[in-house]
């Protein structure tokens, strides 16, 4: 069954929203395809408009620089998981099965969404892990953060840090706790396949299973029960 929802990233993510136009769709869907082929720094506009078939100048309609392209779609992508968390909780009776889901939102935020057919949500987020850093590791991010464009992140992370607390309200560090999860779903990935020797997560088959047992054991060690 699809899952009909729209990912609406915040205004100043973009000059005009790209999921608005025919143009601005191909101009997502590609720029994951090349994020996730060149990086980061291989990736330029030029590039861009040659796989669309389309002037430079066109893309700059969209978005002033490949930072502020990167800075949307890992937004998107935040509100994406934001989405799936939800849905995820969504009818469970005990705290700890709602923490258990959204952990496990947590390790496959790649669950593919037809409505929204620019968008490969596993290529996103492979880019996610491969690039998503260097969105907000910049000297830029103060004046970003205090245009609201990281509200994506913070919103999914105290979604978290409020379902660890409804397991353990005394709980010191929800927030601290909640974003280190997240990044841990990115950063062990990316360690099993590139520096294995900076995680205990293997790489290859049933990489996202094995994921969320080593979040949930942190998570049951931390608040203290039974896992």
């Amino acid at each position: 069954m699809a899952i009909q929802v729209r990912i609406l990233p915040a205004p100043q993510l973009s000059l005009r929203d790209p999921q608005d136009t025919e143009l601005g769709r191909r101009i997502l869907k590609h720029a994951i395809i090349l994020l996730d082929e060149l990086g980061l720094e291989g990736f330029t506009f030029k590039k861009l408009a040659a796989e669309l078939g389309s002037a430079e100048a066109s893309i700059y309609r969209y978005f002033s620089s490949k930072h502020q392209l990167l800075l949307y779609l890992v937004s998107w992508y935040w509100d994406w998981v934001h989405h799936l968390v939800n849905q995820a909780v969504a009818g469970k009776f005990t705290a700890k099965e709602r923490l258990r889901a959204a952990i496990k939102s947590l390790t496959q935020p790649f669950i593919a969404n037809p409505e929204v057919p620019y968008i490969d949500e596993k290529l996103l987020h492979q880019v996610v892990i491969n690039e998503g850093s260097k969105a907000y590791h910049t000297k830029a991010v103060d004046q970003e953060n205090n245009k609201g464009l990281f509200l994506g992140y913070k919103n999914l992370t105290e979604e978290i840090a409020n379902l660890l607390l409804e397991i353990k309200p005394d709980f010191p560090y929800p927030k601290t706790f909640a974003s280190s999860l997240f990044e841990m779903a990115h950063n062990h990935p990316y360690f099993a396949e590139h520096l294995p020797r900076l995680t205990d997560l293997p790489s290859g088959t049933n990489l996202s299973v094995r994921l969320e047992e080593m979040l949930w054991f942190w998570v049951a060690k931390l608040l203290e029960f039974e896992h």
